[in-house]
């Protein structure tokens, strides 16, 4: 009998939770849908690498979305057995809160698990996979994709035209540069020769110019200078917004795992913000997957309902909570940023308070009470003291 009810009640939450975890990751995918196609449509990147791109991605999105999912799957799951006075029927056959509870633990564990595998294993490999293959697709469009007598604008602010290449592509002669990365002072530059540096320990692919100048002039038009080099580098960039961190040369936290992050902790001659940086890391990497179990411990006496509205409620409970959660989350590693409370306080400060809500309404429906049956025995003992109180 309890195996049954445990997988019925399980069967309830997996349909939703399927769903709702492709809807909200899709959902996130389509705030980087715009970087993807321009890589694909103005930079040439193959349609195989934006694929693996999206895929190097998923972990990141998963992180999140695996909890969301969980609290508003278990929400609508118990809404419906709520709304058709099933779990009234499980109540009067002598099936406890807790019995109904325990087969969402096992989802709630299931999830935990899952997520600490994506979040402590899988979200810094991916990141750092994401950015080398940047790199390898930079360093790809960079040997194939400047052609001699073409303008190629492949690159982030750079407009390049070489006026011949040899069939090995070893080097580039005749090389004119348009480079607006610095709006405030464009500039053009022109070389009798080029040829490309590439350097896969710093991830960066540089241009390297022999025998030319610089030619600057500012907005107005009113200042020029000219600058004569025998050589002069020029980095090539084809997209680095889909990284988390501007930089390709040094790890960022996002990209480093428990023991990198610990290790860096422990670097005393490490700058005070960087060593922030890590501790949020640190603490969101732990948190994150502890979520799962908060919230599924949260959702269990808040999907337990007996009105007909069950469902359009859970799911509008369950997306107003999430954004509740990440709000707290937010604002808490803001105030880890400014200096004004601990690492430890303002990452977990979201799982204490759900925490606390969950322990409070879990015990409350255990017991069958409500807020309204609390303030009136509340009331109830208020004037029975008065009572007591007053003179005979």
């Amino acid at each position: 009998m309890r195996k049954i009810l445990d997988r019925y009640i399980l069967r309830e939450i997996a349909l939703p939770f399927v769903m709702v975890l492709f809807i909200l990751t899709f959902v996130l995918l389509m705030g980087r849908i715009l970087q993807l196609m321009d890589l694909l449509v103005n930079k040439g990147v193959g349609f195989l690498d934006i694929m693996k791109f999206v895929l190097l991605l998923m972990p990141s999105f998963l992180m999140f979305t695996i909890p969301m999912s969980l609290l508003v799957s278990i929400l609508i799951g118990l809404g419906r057995l709520s709304g058709d006075s099933e779990i009234t029927v499980m109540k009067a056959s002598g099936v406890s809160l807790y019995q109904i509870a325990r087969p969402i633990a096992v989802a709630a564990v299931i999830a935990f698990l899952l997520t600490g595998i994506i979040t402590l294993f899988l979200v810094p490999q991916s990141k750092y996979a994401t950015k080398v293959h940047l790199y390898n697709v930079s360093k790809q469009k960079a040997s194939i994709g400047i052609r001699e007598k073409v303008f190629i604008d492949y690159f982030k602010g750079l407009l390049i035209y070489a006026e011949s290449i040899p069939l090995d592509g070893a080097f580039m002669e005749g090389v004119l540069i348009a480079d607006t990365r610095l709006t405030s002072e464009p500039s053009t530059i022109v070389a009798k020769r080029a040829y490309l540096v590439s350097d896969p320990r710093a991830l960066t692919i540089t241009m390297r110019l022999e025998s030319g100048s610089t030619h600057t002039v500012d907005p107005q038009f009113r200042n020029y200078r000219k600058m004569d080099f025998e050589i002069y580098d020029v980095n090539l960039d084809i997209g680095s917004a889909l990284l988390d961190e501007g930089s390709l040369k040094e790890k960022s936290t996002g990209e480093m795992n428990i023991l990198e992050l610990r290790k860096r902790l422990r670097q005393t001659d490490t700058e005070k913000r960087k060593l922030r940086e890590a501790a949020i890391e640190l603490h969101k990497k732990l948190s994150i997957p502890v979520s799962c179990l908060i919230l599924g411990f949260l959702a269990i006496p808040l999907g337990i309902r007996t009105n007909r509205a069950a469902k359009s409620w859970s799911i509008s409970i369950g997306f107003g909570l999430t954004v509740l959660y990440y709000m707290l989350q937010l604002g808490g590693e803001a105030l880890v940023q400014t200096d004004r409370v601990a690492p430890l306080i303002g990452t977990w400060v979201p799982n204490l308070v759900f925490g606390a809500a969950g322990i409070l309404l879990f015990t409350m429906a255990a017991r069958e009470r409500t807020w309204r049956s609390m303030i009136t025995a509340g009331a109830a003992v208020l004037r029975k003291r008065e009572k007591g109180d007053t003179p005979s």
